[in-house]
């Protein structure tokens, strides 16, 4: 695949490195400031780019939101975090003209992970929900993208529930509406995601370690490789690939 990459930080610098290893081709970046030196040819719109089959993107709203007002016709694969829905809506426009993949995290396995979940709620209603996700000292957003993608997928089996980041600032006991959430930063963790199942006297915990970013950066190569012979629409890990990535 030729493949352009939507922001060059440490995420798409890691899927150059596997996507070429895998014997495809970078065409270039899209960047804010393309008169910085990179490795790759530098762009600071999709127009002005060189044909590509895919374009891959781990970058932000800022830079990608405006790339989304432009006039062109290519495979995404987006994996912005932060002002979901807004990024979510212009994708959906999007999609009436090209194929367009979005999920807050590459990872197949944090995938599983909700599938998981949502099979565990309805079984469990009884039990309270806690949940935590860990992050590096760099990760600048809270909660992360990951989790409230979790938190959307346990409000589908239980509407009733509601999020509590601030427990801390309350005296009165615990409701059983309550999902407490929790973000812990610190040093190189590259992402935990943890769902915690209280009940009486007995407690399960369903975890998510990842152990390289090598898996976000390989995930979307993976979706790329699917999402480049699919019909223009929305696309997640759902209805992706039902014979699985």
């Amino acid at each position: 695949m030729r493949i352009l990459l939507i922001g060059y930080g440490a995420m798409n610098e890691r899927v150059a490195r596997l996507a070429e290893e895998r014997d495809n081709e970078i065409v270039g970046v899209i960047v804010k400031d393309s008169s910085k030196q990179y490795p790759y040819p530098a762009f600071n719109s999709i127009s002005k780019a060189p044909e590509a089959d895919v374009a891959i993107d781990f970058s932000n709203p800022e830079l990608l939101l405006p790339l989304l007002e432009e006039d062109f016709t290519l495979p995404l694969v987006i994996a912005t975090t932060g002002e979901k829905e807004k990024v979510i809506e212009k994708l959906k426009e999007k999609s009436a003209h090209m194929p367009v993949f979005f999920s807050a995290n590459m990872s197949y396995g944090v995938h599983i992970l909700k599938e998981i979940i949502q099979y565990a709620v309805p079984l469990l209603e009884d039990f309270d929900i806690e949940m935590i996700e860990k992050h590096h000292n760099k990760k600048v957003d809270a909660p992360s993208g990951t989790l409230v993608q979790l938190y959307d997928a346990i409000k589908e089996k239980r509407e009733q529930s509601v999020p509590v980041y601030d427990r801390h600032e309350s005296s009165s006991k615990r409701e059983a509406a309550e999902i407490g959430i929790s973000s812990q930063r610190g040093g190189t963790i590259v992402g935990e995601h943890q769902v915690l199942f209280a009940g009486h006297d007995e407690t399960i915990e369903i975890t998510h370690r990842a152990q390289s970013k090598d898996i976000f950066a390989n995930g979307a190569i993976n979706v790329a490789d699917v999402l480049v012979n699919k019909e223009n629409g929305y696309y997640t890990y759902n209805n992706l690939n039902e014979e699985r990535i």
